[in-house]
């Protein structure tokens, strides 16, 4: 980094950004590029690593290579990217599919002679660089649903040699764009104690006026100390009207340049960074995200650019006014401008801010540990983004740690005495976090002697539960005692309400077969193309286990005739 006076120009980003291969990349489906998601848009817990490309709400569209190379990874998952497939290029770059429905024939032949050796659904994969070769243009896959995708689409990304994702549309990809970015919310911060917004210690809401073609202003305002300002902004496309994420906003101070933010390319060791870039507290509460236009302590995000003092207004002289101004663009540069008026304020000598009731004060350099009841809290250092006072109490073996409106980047780690459980089928015992409306969730959990032990990065309630259910099994396309001649699946739901279903198998005459899950559905299902038998009677067995281990067997007999 380079210092100039307050003046601090992050190098390291987009200077290794301006050669990018144009052209190098074809567009991965052979459909008109519409995009449900954009690159670096902000979602939970994460930055958006690459496009969601609509894919007209159906599966089965053809995913194609974007550029020439081999297929370096797969990996198959319930959650997460599902079925994914990753393609390194000769350029040293690597494009990855996501969300895939089934692969191309050989890919696919590939994946399901290691699954059924491994048996084991979920897979991941490292081909050598001459196993699976792949021309530009070549249909390597095609679209699906499956992970923890919200609807049919396919998730591209582009990444560096660093396993670094990277803005697609850096790359010459063309997605048409003439919308201006949209202007929602502007909030004002006091960052020190001393700070104030119209005289007082507190974050307030500025209201946002429209004046017409991508003007903006807010209301004046007041305010003393050192302050942030902070905005919720979209960006939309011509072909759809998703609400996606910009490329750029700056911000200018007295006219001269006071903050930068680009999202061009990221680490993802650093994605969960958002929760302290976003204001958490009102995401939380209101749904909305709005941005920071300054730099909290201690961020290493790489999106950050150019920054006087981090971003962050120093107003002490009083009665003084100045002009504050935002600049919001797309990718194609459609650009939308906020404009403020600011007046210092006199200092509020009679300012009275008083400590939380019965909250503790938490570093964030430091370690962590109490015991309330027959809980013991630990929070690591590092766990918290600042110094923080938390509301810890417990009553009838419920530990309240606060609530979810600062959010953690480390899990903490909670443990129960379960002593009081001995001889009580102890095993079946977990930890839950328990919602304002008295919902409880499974947080995994292990027993090891008389402790049990969950991580999570969530504030919030936990108490004890106790899982005596098994999961349920019940046969979608078939019954047992059926000719089946004419099915070309089998299919079940199965369904664990309490703790979450954690495994299952499924054999056909004692061989394993590989059985598709989908934990939306919550439908298995196997091919009868894989072959595993070609006998006439069947005996088709299922055993679902859930996290505490309950499981329960299903058994059908059926006959069968290619």
């Amino acid at each position: 980094m380079l210092f100039c006076g307050l003046f601090i120009v992050r190098f390291g980003e987009s200077q290794t950004l301006q050669n990018l291969p144009q052209d190098y990349f074809v567009h991965p489906l052979d459909i008109e590029l519409k995009l449900s998601g954009s690159f670096g848009e902000l979602r939970s817990n994460h930055f958006h690593s690459g496009l969601d490309i609509k894919t007209n709400q159906r599966t089965g569209a053809n995913v194609i290579a974007a550029a020439a190379g081999y297929v370096s990874r797969i990996k198959i998952e319930h959650y997460g990217y599902g079925k994914a497939l990753y393609i390194t290029h000769p350029n040293g770059y690597t494009t990855v599919y996501a969300h895939l429905e089934k692969f191309a024939p050989r890919i696919e032949e590939y994946i399901k002679k290691r699954q059924y050796e491994q048996e084991s659904y979920e897979i991941q994969l490292y081909p050598d660089d001459l196993d699976l070769r792949v021309d530009q243009g070549e249909t390597v896959a095609y679209s699906g649903n499956t992970g923890g995708s919200g609807g049919p689409h396919l998730h591209f990304e582009i990444r560096d040699g660093d396993a670094r994702p990277i803005n697609p549309l850096l790359f010459g990809i063309k997605i048409p764009d003439s919308r201006l970015p949209l202007v929602k919310q502007i909030k004002a911060y006091p960052l020190d104690t001393e700070s104030t917004i119209n005289g007082k210690n507190e974050a307030q809401l500025l209201r946002v006026i429209s004046l017409g073609s991508g003007k903006f202003k807010t209301e004046p305002f007041s305010a003393y100390g050192e302050i942030g300002i902070g905005v919720n902004t979209n960006d939309q496309m011509d072909a759809a009207s998703n609400q996606n994420g910009v490329y750029d906003i700056k911000t200018y101070f007295n006219g001269k340049p006071s903050f930068e933010m680009t999202f061009d390319r990221f680490s993802f060791d650093e994605t969960r960074y958002i929760n302290q870039m976003i204001d958490y507290e009102h995401f939380q509460q209101n749904k909305s995200r709005i941005s920071k236009l300054f730099i909290p302590d201690g961020s290493p995000l790489s999106l950050y650019r150019e920054t006087n003092n981090n971003g962050k207004l120093k107003l002490l002289d009083p009665e003084a006014k100045h002009t504050y101004k935002i600049a919001i663009t797309d990718f194609d540069g459609n650009l939308s401008e906020i404009n403020m008026d600011i007046t210092n304020e006199s200092k509020n000598e009679y300012l009275s801010l008083k400590d939380p009731k019965n909250a503790t004060l938490v570093a964030h350099n430091e370690s962590f540990s109490t015991t309330k009841g027959s809980f013991t809290l630990t929070i690591p250092k590092g766990t918290l983004y600042e110094d923080t006072f938390l509301n810890i109490s417990e009553n009838a073996d419920v530990l309240k740690v606060h609530e979810d409106v600062i959010p953690l980047h480390k899990n903490m780690i909670l443990n129960y005495d379960m002593k009081s459980k001995v001889g009580d089928d102890m095993g079946k015992y977990y930890i839950a976090r328990i919602t304002p409306w008295g919902a409880a969730y499974h947080v995994s959990s292990t027993l090891k002697g008389n402790t049990l032990t969950a991580f999570t990065k969530t504030l919030g309630t936990y108490g004890i539960r106790k899982d005596t259910n098994p999961p349920t099994i019940v046969p979608v396309n078939f019954k047992s005692g059926q000719w089946l001649s004419k099915n070309k699946t089998l299919t079940l739901k199965i369904e664990d309400k309490e703790t979450g279903v954690q495994a299952y198998r499924a054999t056909l005459n004692g061989k394993f077969i590989l059985m598709e899950y989908d934990y939306k559905t919550d439908l298995i299902t196997y091919d009868f193309s894989n072959g595993v038998s070609t006998e006439t009677d069947n005996q088709l067995v299922v055993i679902v286990t859930d996290n505490v281990g309950n499981s329960t067997k299903f058994e059908a007999n059926f006959q069968r005739k290619e």
